[in-house]
């Protein structure tokens, strides 16, 4: 009887515990944007607000695609064009921040992270969807294009008034239009009541809370472009962007191609396999991984004290993981045929820690 009694007892705490767990269940969606598949997943929101919040951000991301692709007609087309003018004209409020974000990354980069080589992308086909079926350009192009040093610095800013000194400028935020739209839907999930989610571009992604109560923990793709590297778990509000020469490739005569140009030689950057950076802001993080790719293992410190970073690893093309000690601390590695090159502390370790326990 008092076996029998327990049982119930058992049953009852059961079904009382589950009736109190109200806690809702992660939401998921995904839509396309920016070229690639978007995630989104909520936690502690009901199925109805997550999804509308998520229609919402799809909007947004669709509208951000309009006005920063750089080849298809809008507002950053409309740009580009007059830019080749050499005329002073009213810049677009949809595309003034990025060109004002781009002028100090670059700048801080030292011009390794360069949006003005839109050009040279293009000569390279990696301005279209598929750049699978282009073949380099020739060298003479090449030779021309560097001859005409198109950089940031060329833009006169006054207000929102703007001319180029050097028509051969060409604008094209691919390295880090995607952060800079993730910045702004994520500030957007706030105003909407979301407090805990990530929004994943490609496998680049912005964090904000928790997995009710518990890190997200993040993925990082190997060089390789197929399985996992190592495991990041976020700490508050974070960006984890990865750059890699598997994304967008094409091979020609036997040898392939990556679209990270570097400013310099007008080639693919050579030395690096992938980098990835965390950050509190992923409009930085997304520009960041660019340059410190170009950058490549002699330059990669350098340049991240430059740009602020508190978080690297960097992948060189003999299979070293170059590390500072604070991204040493963060990542699990699950793949353990690198050798591990630990750099000195880099000067902001102490305040990115400090930023990103919010």
């Amino acid at each position: 009887m008092k076996r029998a009694l327990a049982i119930v007892w058992l049953l009852l705490a059961s079904l009382f515990l589950t009736g109190c767990d109200t806690s809702p269940p992660l939401y998921k969606g995904k839509f396309l944007a920016f070229g690639t598949l978007v995630d989104i997943t909520i936690a502690g929101l009901m199925e109805q607000d997550a999804q509308a919040a998520t229609d919402i951000i799809e909007e947004d991301f669709k509208r951000m695609h309009r006005s920063w692709h750089a080849w298809d007609p809008g507002p950053l087309g409309r740009v580009n064009r007059l830019i080749q003018t050499g005329v002073t004209f009213s810049t677009p409020p949809s595309v003034l921040p990025l060109i004002n974000r781009g002028i100090v990354l670059s700048e801080q980069s030292d011009g390794l992270f360069n949006p003005a080589i839109g050009q040279l992308i293009d000569a390279w086909g990696f301005h279209r969807n598929d750049p699978s079926e282009h073949q380099p350009p020739s060298q003479a192009i090449i030779e021309k294009l560097l001859q005409q040093a198109p950089n940031m610095n060329n833009l006169r800013l006054n207000g929102i008034q703007m001319h180029s000194t050097n028509t051969a400028v060409k604008l094209d935020f691919g390295a880090f239009g995607k952060g800079y739209g993730i910045d702004l839907a994520m500030e957007h999930l706030k105003e909407l009541g979301v407090s805990n989610a990530i929004l994943n571009a490609g496998g680049d992604l912005r964090a904000i809370g928790s997995k009710n109560g518990e890190p997200w923990r993040i993925a990082i793709r190997h060089p390789s472009g197929e399985g996992v590297l190592g495991v990041i778990a976020t700490q508050g509000s974070e960006s984890i962007f990865t750059s890699g020469d598997y994304e967008r490739n094409f091979t020609w005569d036997g040898k392939r191609y990556h679209h990270i140009i570097d400013p310099r030689t007008g080639y693919p950057a050579t030395g690096t396999r992938s980098v990835t950076v965390i950050h509190n802001d992923a409009t930085t993080a997304d520009a960041a991984a660019t340059a410190l790719f170009i950058a490549g293992p002699s330059r990669w410190f350098e340049i991240a004290n430059r740009m602020g970073l508190g978080y690297v690893l960097l992948v060189d093309s003999d299979n070293n993981i170059h590390m500072n000690p604070a991204m040493q601390k963060r990542v699990e590695l699950t793949e353990h045929n690198f050798s591990v090159k630990l750099s000195p502390p880099l000067s902001a370790e102490s305040n990115q820690e400090s930023a990103v326990k919010e």
